[in-house]
């Protein structure tokens, strides 16, 4: 099996679903988390604070460079994301379909490189 990042982007600006809507979506990804763990499949997973709240640290040059804010410069960010354990891409693909109906946002799938991969 291979491990998946499924990656759920928020887009910075558009309208904040209502709190009837939040909640179903929580609901949901409850749903999807139990099913996942039950089937082995979840690694690990978990939303993330806004935007806002990133710190970025640059340890490249001589002084460690600390700013707050994102790294990249954009309107759309990570929101949460899962590591899940899938068979192949196809497989990936339909987790990441029910995440995204779940979550109610975009998910990006990408696989980890395995241990016999170089950079």
């Amino acid at each position: 099996m291979t491990l998946y990042l499924l990656s759920v982007h928020m887009v910075e600006g558009e309208e904040v679903p209502s709190d009837d809507e939040m909640q179903r979506r929580f609901k949901a990804v409850d749903e999807f988390n139990t099913k996942i763990l039950a089937s082995g499949q979840w690694v690990f997973g978990g939303g993330l604070y806004p935007v806002d709240t990133a710190t970025v640290v640059d340890a490249t040059g001589p002084e460690v460079l600390v700013t707050d804010g994102p790294f990249a410069e954009a309107k759309e960010h990570i929101g949460g994301f899962w590591v899940l354990r899938a068979d192949d891409l196809d497989a990936a693909m339909k987790l990441a379909t029910e995440a995204s109906g779940a979550c109610g946002g975009p998910v990006e799938v990408r696989p980890f490189q395995d241990d016999t991969e170089t950079l």
